[in-house]
């Protein structure tokens, strides 16, 4: 009987050690698992973060709008001299600032040279627009005899484009400062009888 009752304990004794470490092995099971969950879920974040919020790209530097201030326009003698009022915006879609230079908007006919706009030095805030107005003054001066500009006068209507350069840099969280750039190519419809810009195009 005390043989009997010995082994009996030994087999409990035993039976309890395998449960004990049974358990243990299922809680290391436990650990490894929600280490690895972790692990992926960080990868996941990091992952999104570099593709999002760590991504610069550049603005965009855009005519969103133009107004005719005042025109004159002749067929013969050929010429014109117009005034435009126009409002120019610089789409920041980084998640930090774009601080710009001052730059030029050149404005042409026919792909000479009419008139000329300032941008003056300024800041895109994050993930927003900002809106600038400039005015410039148009002519006619270094325009050839040979061109269809009396062809347009006398149609009412001038093609008009506007093309420029903004550089500068995207700084995001004071730590990463990276040189971006927008370039800006519009045309634009001058209706001479209306005095009023249309069609504006940019790309």
């Amino acid at each position: 009987m005390a043989g009997q009752s010995y082994e009996q304990r030994k087999t409990g004794t035993e039976s309890a050690a395998e449960a004990s470490e049974e358990l243990k092995r299922k809680k290391r099971m436990k650990l490894v698992v929600y280490a690895a969950a972790f692990a992926i879920f960080q990868t996941i974040v990091i992952l999104v973060f570099s593709l999002t919020v760590m991504r610069i790209r550049n603005p965009k530097f855009r005519l969103t709008s133009v107004t005719v201030e005042d025109l004159t326009a002749a067929p013969s003698p050929v010429s014109f001299n117009m005034k435009l009022s126009a409002q120019v915006s610089v789409k920041n879609s980084n998640f930090g600032h774009f601080k710009f230079d001052t730059t030029t908007i050149w404005f042409d006919y026919g792909g000479v040279g009419v008139g000329e706009a300032f941008v003056a030095k300024g800041r895109s805030k994050a993930r927003s627009t900002k809106n600038m107005n400039v005015t410039v003054e148009l002519n006619s001066n270094n325009i050839p005899n040979n061109s269809s500009l009396e062809s347009e006068i006398k149609a009412g209507f001038m093609a008009l484009t506007g093309h420029s350069k903004l550089s500068g840099k995207v700084q995001l969280m004071k730590l990463i400062k990276k040189k971006k750039s927008a370039e800006m190519n519009c045309a634009m419809l001058v209706n001479l009888v209306t005095r009023a810009v249309q069609d504006i195009n940019c790309r």
